[in-house]
């Protein structure tokens, strides 16, 4: 059955994990390794069975490697996943998970992710090197990475800069909050929203935002999207009422489905998809770690050419977005160019 669920998902590679000491219980994907190593981030959370966890990890493994692709950078993707339950040990089980990885000899490259805490990577960098534990770098990182796409799409649109947008984001945990922070810097004026109201409240009172309630930040009449919490936020229902100018997700796989691009599209909405405007963590991990460069930020602040040619290949071409840079990614990943 699992095989079957590899094959229908294509997915090559995948390593289960079980520890009953701790609770372990975890999949690895790796997903292509033409370029180098698979880089990606360890989630955790309860899913409702194991062909689920699965699922979700290769999904993001494959997103991780397109990114990689398209950012430049000699890396391929995976993703971890860690099934949560009530009897986790979470210090005994990451650290379990930090030796397995470490058995792979730096084959896979990772940090955190959804439902994984700073405590849980820091167990893991107790029997693991080949775990990124500064959470807050790499999502500045992010925030660096979505300004550049952001103000590219402006450029699309005609303006200099984003100074005077009105700007909302959904979810202001560790990437939502770099993102927020960034934007401000820009001149952005912020609408803010989490399920953590607190969270969400004190942020906005820093930086002068508003804040909006979860259920209407998607719909938020503002110049600038950035949704930075789960997944799959955005179909067809969404894509037809969102009444944002732009679109730059700093989550993973923001969109759930084709039909939602073409939509956006449709629409007029300039998308620069999250395979780039959420790439800047992973540029900076492994444009470190793997290509030995100490400054990441240049290959970062390229994403402003790289969003612009997708932007404008959108415009003459009558594609969406996501497309064009899943075709850029796997000609590279064909080429090795």
């Amino acid at each position: 059955m699992l095989l079957a669920a590899l094959e229908r998902l294509g997915a090559s590679r995948a390593l289960l994990f079980t520890d009953p000491a701790s609770g372990l219980r975890a999949v690895i994907v790796l997903d292509d390794l033409r370029l180098g190593p698979a880089a990606g981030g360890v989630r955790t959370r309860a899913y409702p069975s194991l062909e689920a966890a699965l699922e979700d990890a290769a999904g993001l493994a494959r997103a991780m490697t397109l990114k990689c692709a398209l950012s430049g950078l000699r890396a391929g993707g995976g993703k971890a996943v860690v099934l949560d339950h009530p009897g986790l040990d979470r210090p005994r089980a990451f650290e379990r998970l930090g030796a397995h990885i470490e058995e792979l000899g730096g084959l896979f490259r990772t940090a955190g992710d959804l439902g994984t805490r700073p405590e849980d990577l820091q167990a893991m960098a107790r029997t693991c090197s080949y775990v990124h534990t500064e959470e807050a770098s790499l999502a500045a990182s992010v925030g660096r990475g979505l300004r550049r796409c952001a103000e590219a799409a402006a450029w699309a649109a005609g303006r200099e800069g984003l100074r005077g947008w009105r700007a909302a984001v959904q979810g202001v945990g560790a990437i939502g909050e770099a993102v927020a922070r960034e934007l401000h810097r820009a001149g952005c004026e912020l609408l803010l929203s989490d399920l953590d109201e607190a969270r969400a409240h004190a942020l906005a009172a820093e930086l002068g935002g508003r804040v909006l309630a979860p259920e209407a930040v998607l719909r938020a009449d503002c110049d600038l999207l950035s949704p930075c919490a789960i997944g799959g936020v955005i179909g067809a229902e969404q894509a037809r009422a969102i009444r944002a100018k732009v679109l730059c997700p700093g989550a993973n796989n923001a969109l759930r489905d084709e039909e939602s691009a073409r939509i956006l599209h449709d629409r007029g909405i300039l998308h620069v998809p999250d395979l780039l405007a959420s790439a800047g963590a992973v540029v900076d991990g492994i444009a470190r770690t793997v290509m030995g460069e100490a400054d990441p930020a240049p290959r970062i602040d390229a994403f402003f050419e790289i969003a612009t040619s997708l932007l404008e290949r959108s415009r003459l071409e009558d594609r969406p977005t996501p497309e064009l840079a899943r075709i850029l990614a796997e000609e590279r990943l064909r080429t090795g160019i």
